[in-house]
């Protein structure tokens, strides 16, 4: 290829995911897709382009995973977390003009690339599907906010990601468009604890005719045609063609545990539009460290941090089938994931634990032996980690049953102090009151939402100052550890 023509090629870097949709969170991670024309494959993108970003000094913590069911090269730019997908278009060139919503454009890609693409056009279309946006980026600001806050945050362990959550709250924009966003909040508390799972919810109709009309034919979910898709727990259907299910993580128990939580944000938010409680009751913090007598503690252990990076990944990407084998056992009636874990460092390794939470029915002095399921799940853990070439002499794996007094010589001291077994207020009263006797609300509830919407803007704004400067805590507390 002549010079002339190199310059002309293009290719492009777009954005996608909460950053796209302007409700990411200072400090958050950026999902990326690069695009290239067809002189571009893949393969040089996780060699040649990596090996470009490593001699980067702005790149740190850089690792590739070609082999993801997505394809992913993560790395942390000038301290900014970046996930970075790569798609190879069947185009001569890239235009900043590009629109990759086109339908033609998946016309002889792979899949691949079809699955790397998915993540821009999803965020277009559920800004296109959307009534009002400033309405739905304050009310997806919170809801995020109170899914972190309930420990229910998480893609990889079972629970909902980021676009999940969007959609959820993108369809109740829909069903209420003219609603101020504290209204949508309460409505989506409403609309999700009475919803009939597994019956999916949609954005909108499949593109399936005019697809296929375009010679189009990806796997698309379809629980008539797709004997798995009909034990999806809790689908949500993504709304750009090949339409996925984008919770065929969650498990009996995440979905239980949602549920739950969404039954308790209904009551709050009620209470606070009957002028009862006020917006921080909603942000209060799960109680996971003291709702259990039993815990199992996950241990992932390396020697050095490159190591312990790449252990950390596959061992959490295992863990909800843990949670699904220890489900299975008929006297445990709950196995609940924390989505907070925990790294440390000592002279000999570094390491990483998460916990779960065991709630058993009535067993009768019946002795229960989890042997069977951890076994099961270290074995699973050891194999894939070298059938995928990942495995290291120093990589341990430990799984241990413990009960909540025993947490101490578990958790980090700070954290045991924090969660630990003695409760504290969410927020001191004279800090920031947004009680409903305060002059932006009044003792009487606003119809219209709108003093409510001032309310939980600056709410928001709390909850997003105090979770930046946790992780900032927590960044230095393992710095400290180390």
């Amino acid at each position: 290829m002549d010079e002339h023509m190199i310059e002309q090629v293009g290719g492009q870097i777009y954005t996608f995911g909460s950053y796209r949709l302007g409700v990411n969170q200072k400090g958050a991670d950026i999902d990326t897709l690069c695009v290239a024309p067809r002189h571009i494959d893949r393969n040089e993108f996780f060699t040649t382009f990596y090996e470009k970003l490593k001699k980067l000094s702005e790149v740190k913590e850089l690792r590739a995973v070609p082999d993801a069911y997505v394809p992913v090269i993560k790395m942390t730019f000038d301290g900014i977390e970046l996930d970075m997908l790569f798609a190879r278009l069947a185009l001569q060139a890239i235009t900043k003009e590009q629109d990759l919503c086109e339908l033609s454009l998946l016309k002889n890609l792979d899949e691949k690339s079809v699955r790397s693409l998915n993540g821009c056009r999803v965020t277009d279309e559920i800004i296109k599907l959307v009534p009002q946006q400033e309405s739905f980026r304050l009310a997806l600001r919170a809801i995020k906010l109170w899914a972190k806050k309930k420990g229910i945050y998480s893609n990889v362990l079972g629970f909902l990601g980021g676009v999940s959550w969007a959609m959820l709250v993108a369809r109740v924009c829909q069903l209420y468009p003219n609603a101020a966003a504290a209204t949508i909040v309460n409505k989506f508390f409403l609309v999700y604890d009475q919803w009939k799972w597994p019956q999916p919810v949609l954005l909108k109709h499949p593109d399936s005719d005019e697809a296929a009309k375009q010679g189009l034919s990806f796997p698309e979910w379809d629980p008539r045609v797709n004997h798995k898709d009909r034990f999806h727990l809790m689908p949500i259907i993504t709304p750009a063609y090949p339409q996925q299910n984008s919770t065929f993580n969650v498990t009996n128990s995440t979905r239980n545990i949602m549920t739950m939580e969404f039954k308790r944000g209904l009551e709050v938010t009620n209470a606070i539009f009957a002028g009862k409680d006020d917006w921080e009751s909603l942000f209060k913090p799960s109680d996971f460290f003291t709702r259990y007598k039993h815990y199992i503690v996950v241990i992932a252990k390396a020697a050095t941090a490159d190591h312990q990076l790449e252990w950390n990944g596959l061992v959490e990407s295992k863990i909800r089938f843990l949670v699904a084998n220890l489900e299975s056992i008929d006297h445990i009636i709950l196995a609940h994931v924390s989505t907070e874990s925990f790294c440390s460092k000592s002279e000999d390794d570094e390491q990483t634990k998460w916990f779960i939470g065991l709630e058993f029915g009535r067993t009768d002095n019946v002795n229960i032996n989890l042997t069977d399921q951890i076994r099961h799940f270290t074995s699973d853990v050891y194999h894939k980690a070298v059938n995928i070439q990942l495995y290291k002499d120093d990589m341990v794996l430990d799984v241990l049953h413990v009960r909540k007094k025993e947490l101490k010589n578990y958790l980090p001291q700070d954290v045991y102090n924090r969660v630990g077994l003695k409760k504290k207020s969410f927020v001191k009263r004279n800090s920031l009151s947004m009680s409903p006797n305060n002059d932006t609300g009044g003792n009487s509830p606003d119809v219209n939402g709108h003093n409510e919407v001032r309310k939980l803007e600056i709410i928001c704004l709390w909850v997003e100052i105090n979770l930046h400067l946790g992780d900032k805590r927590e960044k230095k507390r393992r710095l400290f550890v180390r």
